[in-house]
């Protein structure tokens, strides 16, 4: 038994079967190689990823090259430039037709200006704004007209036909010495004249006309106006109806002595008329309230004329015209006077009126008031001369 177990792994091995030992291995080596197995496959994987990195970064990046450049149209064709490049070609090109645009508006204006007084060329562009091309001529505008705003009061004449007063009125208005005097006492009233008040170049243009005159002559020539203003055959029966309009140009007639000496003086210091200085004050109006007083106008009693040279002179021109009783500065000049001074401190002016020279019911014949009023003027500008 113990012979034929022997013999057995004999006769296995001259057949060439595997032992018992060989067909089961232990399992210590099978844990062995499955250690062996695992660290193959991790280094493997080691190995493929380094292998992997270094051909991504051994392979070449492609370059995109961005050209900014715009396309742009000369004469010859289709060329790539830089906006720099493409502006300055346009400002080039843009240059020429720009002076001829110019030089043509220039003809333009000057052949329109030459038949109007005032031309203004305005041109329109489609593209880059320019500025328009205006040709202005200024001529001087005319200066205020007397009576331009007076009211239809008229009457018809006795005999049933048109209205003489309309017909006077225009005769003297056209009369080359009254436009010669161009009385100042006559402007009050109109509308013109109070467009000119509004500025100073304005109202010093009209001083310059009124004040060219004569004032001995004119006041001569506006007294006997006065006369044959109020005439029957004129303006005498609106004047005795009582006709407001009528009777305030027959008072500015009259008035125009004392209406010119106030009008026409300057202030000592600036040697600006005293007149234009008052009706162009904004801050107070009250010193032109002073000019209407020869035309039977009082002060409002709300009045603060300024207390300066230029009331005080005209307040004493004022004073000095009263010794012609026939004026009604007579009238205004006491009531103005305490008003003044109650402003400007006793004596500032003199409240009193001048010794009577004319009285209010003398004759024209007996002395004519230009005369006496002319000597009054010369006579206190020497007083104030010599003090």
């Amino acid at each position: 038994m113990m012979a034929s177990a022997a013999a057995l792994p004999s006769s296995q091995h001259a057949l060439g079967l595997p032992s018992q030992s060989a067909r089961c291995p232990s399992p210590s080596s099978g844990r062995l190689w499955t250690s062996w197995a695992a660290i193959f496959a991790i280094f493997f994987c080691l190995v493929s990823h380094t292998l992997a990195a270094t051909l991504d970064a051994a392979m070449p990046a492609e370059t995109l090259v961005t050209d900014h450049r715009l396309p742009y149209r000369d004469g010859r064709g289709w060329v790539m430039l830089s906006e720099q490049d493409i502006e300055r070609r346009r400002l080039q090109e843009r240059a020429p037709s720009e002076s001829s645009e110019s030089s043509e508006e220039s003809e333009t204006s000057t052949t329109t200006s030459s038949g109007a007084s005032v031309t203004t060329t305005f041109s329109i562009v489609f593209g880059t704004p320019k500025p328009s091309t205006t040709s202005t001529t200024v001529s001087a505008s005319p200066l205020p007209s007397i009576l331009d705003s007076m009211p239809s009061v008229f009457l018809p004449a006795s005999d049933g036909g048109p209205a003489p007063c309309p017909v006077f009125i225009n005769s003297f208005l056209t009369d080359p010495t009254f436009k010669q005097c161009y009385p100042l006492s006559m402007l009050f009233e109109s509308k013109s004249f109070f467009e000119a008040k509004r500025s100073l170049l304005g109202i010093t243009r009209t001083l310059d006309a009124t004040c060219a005159a004569n004032a001995t002559f004119c006041n001569d020539y506006m007294q006997t106006l006065a006369r044959n203003f109020t005439a029957p055959e004129n303006c005498g029966r609106e004047y005795d109806a009582g006709a407001t309009a009528i009777i305030d140009v027959y008072d500015a007639m009259t008035a125009y002595a004392p209406v010119y000496g106030a009008g026409c003086l300057r202030d000592d210091e600036t040697s600006a008329y005293c007149y234009a200085n008052a009706v162009t004050n904004q801050t107070n109006y009250s010193m032109a309230y002073v000019y209407f007083l020869p035309l039977n106008k009082s002060l409002p009693g709300a009045t603060v004329a300024p207390c300066n040279f230029c009331l005080q002179q005209t307040m004493a021109l004022y004073q000095a015209s009263t010794a012609d009783r026939r004026q009604l500065i007579s009238l205004t000049y006491e009531a103005a006077a305490k008003q003044v001074n109650t402003i400007c401190g006793p004596g500032f002016v003199n409240e009193s009126l001048a010794p009577v020279a004319v009285p209010a019911t003398a004759l024209a014949g007996v002395m004519r008031p230009s005369t006496w009023l002319s000597t009054a003027v010369v006579g206190l500008a020497a007083i104030l001369w010599l003090l």
